[in-house]
């Protein structure tokens, strides 16, 4: 298949494997930012969204069924980038106190990727007549919206202020 033969329907296939890969990854490095986490809340937060993120792999699993595909992920750079900039901030800050407020900006780094990705693959799925994916999309799509309002409020209320304490 050529570059000009590819459509509406490859591109979503290709983002859906692009996230599919991104959602394992990140079950890969919560458990490992949950162990550093000095703050109780934050590692209950990350114990929480990798319990969330195995919904969202099965989800996608279930998407990747109605389109009669494997489910296979594609290397995706962006989230290897942002979840590398986390293990750094980890091993940067081990034992000081700014190291739960980097690991949090990188977990929000990671949100918002997801919901770039998900935003998109829902329109897209509306675009191509694909009900049940509109609805398992937007299923995550909130989640992760409401992790990310989580993390905002955990930053703002306890974990930057004993960062910059």
């Amino acid at each position: 298949m050529t570059a000009k033969d590819k459509d509406l329907n490859d591109l979503f296939l290709d983002t859906l494997k692009d996230i599919y890969f991104a959602e394992k990854q990140i079950l890969k490095a919560l458990p490992k930012m949950a162990k550093a986490a000095g703050s109780d809340k934050l590692r209950a937060a990350f114990e929480k969204h990798h319990d969330e993120t195995e919904g969202q792999v099965e989800r996608l699993e279930q998407i990747f069924e109605m389109m009669d595909k494997p489910a296979r992920g594609k290397t995706c750079d962006a989230i290897q980038g942002i979840l590398d900039e986390g293990k750094e901030v980890m091993d940067d800050y081990k034992g000081c106190e700014a190291l739960d407020a980097g690991m949090l900006a990188a977990a929000q780094a990671v949100e918002h990727y997801e919901i770039s990705r998900y935003g998109t693959l829902k329109h897209w799925a509306q675009q191509l007549g694909m009900k049940d994916a509109v609805r398992l999309l937007d299923e995550t799509l909130q989640e992760e919206k409401k992790t990310d309002e989580s993390l905002t409020v955990l930053a703002k209320d306890a974990v930057n202020l004993a960062a910059a304490a």
